[in-house]
């Protein structure tokens, strides 16, 4: 079942297989340098001819910087009545994200488990892909998250 993004939601509204899919967001090289010098200041977010020669062969965002993105997004697509509160993720950059990428995220509910010994709440295990304009992933996203009940 897909979720109307406004509709909040908790513990009792989600099953295994619930999917979300965000806005898209574009992102420009200025962003991209702007993120990295406040928060990864690393020559390959930061300056054109010094990522042309490293790694990345070409400016990319900072895995942290599509991480934020990402984050935004679903927060806004994903619409716990109680918010997005992370219990613990794995996180994976398969490829960078590059200047005039246009990001969208597509969330997955993975398992729904309640508390055995707290009955207001329980973990929702959610897989969340980032994905750019041609469909290729940037970022891949496990995350358990506490959700309430109503």
């Amino acid at each position: 079942m897909t979720h109307p993004p406004a509709e909040k939601i908790y513990l009792d509204d989600l099953a295994v297989g619930d999917r979300f899919v965000s806005r898209e967001f574009a992102l420009d090289a200025a962003q991209i340098k702007a993120f990295a010098r406040d928060w990864d200041p690393q020559p390959f977010h930061l300056d054109e001819n010094a990522a042309a020669a490293s790694f990345f062969a070409g400016l990319a965002a900072s895995g942290w910087h599509t991480a934020a993105v990402s984050m935004r997004l679903m927060v806004e697509s994903v619409p716990i009545g109680s918010g997005l509160i992370g219990a613990g993720v794995e996180i994976t950059w398969p490829q960078p994200t590059r200047p005039d990428d246009v990001l969208h995220v597509e969330s997955t509910i993975l398992a729904v488990v309640p508390s055995k010994s707290k009955p207001d709440r329980g973990i929702v295990t959610m897989q969340s892909d980032t994905f750019n304009q041609r469909g290729e992933p940037v970022q891949k996203l496990v995350s358990k998250v506490l959700v309430f009940r109503r």
